[in-house]
C-alpha cells in the first residue's frame, strides 16, 4: 500500500508452500511508473526480506547481483523428517560470499521487546524503508490508514525500530559493513 501511496503503479502475487496452513508463503511486490506482471525473474528482485535465515537461503537465487537481502536474524529449525542435516547457522556468511547486500536484524527479539513476537515483519519493513525513495510520512500515513487502533501503536514502534536497527542506532548485526 506504500508504494500506491507514494504514486506507483504495483503488483503483487504470492506462492503458498505445500501446506496451506503455517507453510511457507513467497510473495513478489513489484512497483514503478509501469508495472505488468507480478511475478519477478529469477535473478531480478532488487530487495529480498525474510523472516528467517533459512527462508533466505532458500529464495536468494531470485535476488539480482548486488541485490540486498534484509534478514531476520532469528532461527527457527526445520522439522526434520528423515534428513538429519545441520541448521545453516553460516548463512549470512554464505549470502554475503555470493555478492549480496546484506542487512541481519534481530526482528524477533526486538518485537518480543516490543510486547509481541508477530511484529518482527513491521521490524523488518522499517529497515526496507531506510533503502527507498519513499519519504517516512507516507510510511506512517499508510500504517496508521491500515492498522486497527489497538494495533498502532506496536506497529508504529516496531516500524521505528526497523529503521534504527537498520541505520545502527541500536546496535543491530549489519552484515554489510
Amino acid at each position: 500500500m506504500v508504494a500506491i501511496d507514494a504514486g506507483n503503479d504495483v503488483k503483487q502475487g504470492e506462492f503458498h508452500g505445500v501446506a496451506q496452513r503455517g507453510g511457507a508463503v513467497f510473495s513478489h511486490v513489484r512497483f514503478g511508473d509501469h508495472v505488468y506482471s507480478p511475478m519477478t525473474p529469477r535473478g531480478h528482485v532488487d530487495y529480498l526480506l525474510a523472516l528467517e535465515k533459512l527462508e533466505a537461503l532458500r529464495y536468494a537465487h531470485f535476488v539480482k547481483p548486488g541485490g540486498t537481502v534484509i534478514v531476520n536474524d532469528h532461527k527457527v529449525e526445520p522439522i526434520r523428517v528423515g534428513d538429519q542435516r545441520p541448521y545453516p547457522d553460516e548463512a549470512i556468511d554464505f549470502l554475503r560470499s555470493k555478492g549480496f547486500n546484506v542487512v541481519a536484524i534481530s526482528a524477533t527479539e526486538k518485537a518480543v521487546e516490543l510486547g509481541n513476537h508477530r511484529a518482527a515483519n513491521v521490524v523488518l519493513l522499517g529497515a526496507l524503508a531506510e533503502s527507498l525513495d519513499i519519504p517516512p510520512e507516507v510510511w506512517q500515513n499508510t500504517l496508521r490508514r491500515r492498522m486497527p487502533d489497538r494495533l498502532l501503536s506496536l506497529n508504529q514502534q516496531a516500524f521505528t525500530a526497523g529503521r534504527s536497527l537498520c541505520r545502527g542506532e541500536e546496535g543491530p548485526r549489519k552484515a554489510a559493513e
